[in-house]
C-alpha cells in the first residue's frame, strides 16, 4: 500500500495538520461539527466548486436551518432553493433523507458511516466524509482531491480501490476528520490539477512525483445551440414545465422553446455549461404564434411567484437579467 515506516506517518500526519491547522479555509459548515450543516455542504460540493456553493449554502441554512425544516418542506420548493446548483437529484435525495431522519429515526442521525449508507443519496464517500467529520469515525476518504495527492505522492494506479486502502494507512486516527478534510484541502489548493505549488505542500518530504503526475486527458466537450422564447404581460412571464418523467430535471420550470428554428429577433444571448456540454443560448422575443402554439401547457407568472419556483439555473439566469427590464408582452 504505502511504503512508510510508523516514524515518517506520525511526522506525515502531523504536518498536514500543522498546515491545516494554520492555513485552511474559513469555510460556514466548519464551524463546529454540527452534521446536517456537515451532510449538506458534502452534498452541494458533489461535482460543484466551492466558490459557487457558499451563496447556495447560506440561503438554504437560513430556509432550513434544521432537518426537520427540510423534511416538511414541499419538493418544489426545495427545488427551487437548489435552482442555480445542477444536480438536481442531488436535492430531492437531501428532501428523501431529510424525511427518512425525522419520521423513521426520530430526528437521530447515524453515528456511523455504515449508517449514512442507508440514506438515499449518500455513497461512500459522502457517508465516510460525515462520519468522520462530524462524528469522529475513524475511516477515511477519497474523492476527486485526495486522489490526486495519492496518486502524486505514491504513484498513480488505475484500482480505486488501491487509494482506498492508501488513504486508510495515512489517515491519523486521533483526528480523522480534520484530517480527511485536509487531505481535501491540499488537494483543493495546493496539489492542483495544473500548476501544483510543491514548494509549499507540506507533504513535498514523501512525493515521489512533486506534482509531475501527467493529468489525464480530458474528453471533449460537447456544443450544442438552443433557442428560448421570453413572452411577458403586464410583468408576468411564461414559463413550461417538463414534465415528471423527464429524464432530467423532471418538473423544474423553465422558459418554452419556439415550436420550431427560429430566426426571430433575439433579445438577448448567453453562455452556459453544464458537464460535458457548453450551450449557445439564444433568448428570443415571445409572440402570438408562439402563446397559441403552447397549446394551453404554459403559465404566467409574476417575479415575486417565478423567484419561489423550481426553476432550472438557466433559466433563473435569464429571469433575472431579463424580467426586470420588460412589463408588457414583447
Amino acid at each position: 500500500m504505502i511504503s512508510l515506516n510508523p516514524r515518517d506517518l506520525r511526522i506525515l500526519r502531523r504536518f498536514l495538520l500543522d498546515w491545516y491547522d494554520a492555513h485552511r479555509r474559513d469555510l460556514p459548515w466548519r464551524r463546529g461539527p454540527d452534521p446536517y450543516r456537515v451532510w449538506v455542504s458534502e452534498i452541494m460540493l458533489q461535482q460543484t466548486r466551492v466558490a459557487a456553493v457558499l451563496e447556495h449554502y447560506a440561503r438554504w441554512m437560513q430556509r432550513f436551518p434544521t432537518v426537520q425544516d427540510l423534511a416538511k418542506a414541499r419538493e418544489q420548493t426545495v427545488l427551487g432553493l437548489w435552482s442555480g446548483l445542477g444536480y438536481y437529484h442531488r436535492a430531492r435525495w437531501l428532501h428523501q433523507a431529510a424525511k427518512v431522519i425525522v419520521q423513521e429515526r426520530e430526528g437521530e442521525f447515524p453515528n456511523t458511516a455504515a449508517g449514512w449508507r442507508e440514506l438515499p443519496g449518500i455513497g461512500r464517500y459522502t457517508a465516510a466524509a460525515i462520519a468522520s467529520i462530524a462524528f469522529g469515525q475513524s475511516v477515511a476518504v477519497v474523492d476527486g482531491n485526495v486522489e490526486r495527492v495519492l496518486d502524486r505522492m505514491f504513484g498513480a494506479c488505475d484500482q480505486k480501490e488501491r487509494n482506498w486502502q492508501r488513504a486508510e494507512a495515512l489517515l491519523d486516527r486521533s483526528r480523522p476528520g480534520d484530517f480527511n478534510q485536509a487531505m481535501m484541502e491540499l488537494g483543493a489548493t495546493i496539489c492542483t490539477p495544473r500548476s501544483p505549488q510543491c514548494l509549499v505542500c507540506p507533504l513535498i518530504t514523501w512525493c515521489a512525483t512533486r506534482g509531475a503526475v501527467a493529468a489525464l486527458p480530458q474528453p471533449a466537450r460537447k456544443r450544442r445551440q438552443i433557442q428560448y422564447v421570453f413572452a411577458t404581460n403586464g410583468g408576468a412571464v411564461l414559463l413550461v414545465q417538463r414534465p415528471s418523467n423527464a429524464q432530467r430535471m423532471a418538473n423544474m420550470w423553465e422558459l418554452p422553446e419556439p415550436p420550431d428554428a427560429s430566426n426571430g429577433q433575439a433579445l438577448a444571448s448567453f453562455r452556459h455549461s453544464i458537464t460535458d456540454t457548453d450551450y449557445d443560448v439564444a433568448v428570443l422575443a415571445g409572440s402570438d404564434r408562439l402563446i397559441e402554439s403552447l397549446n394551453g401547457n404554459a403559465r404566467w407568472f409574476t417575479r415575486k411567484q417565478w423567484q419561489k419556483l423550481a426553476l432550472t439555473g438557466l433559466t433563473r439566469k435569464i429571469l433575472q437579467k431579463l424580467a426586470p427590464a420588460t412589463q408588457t408582452r414583447l
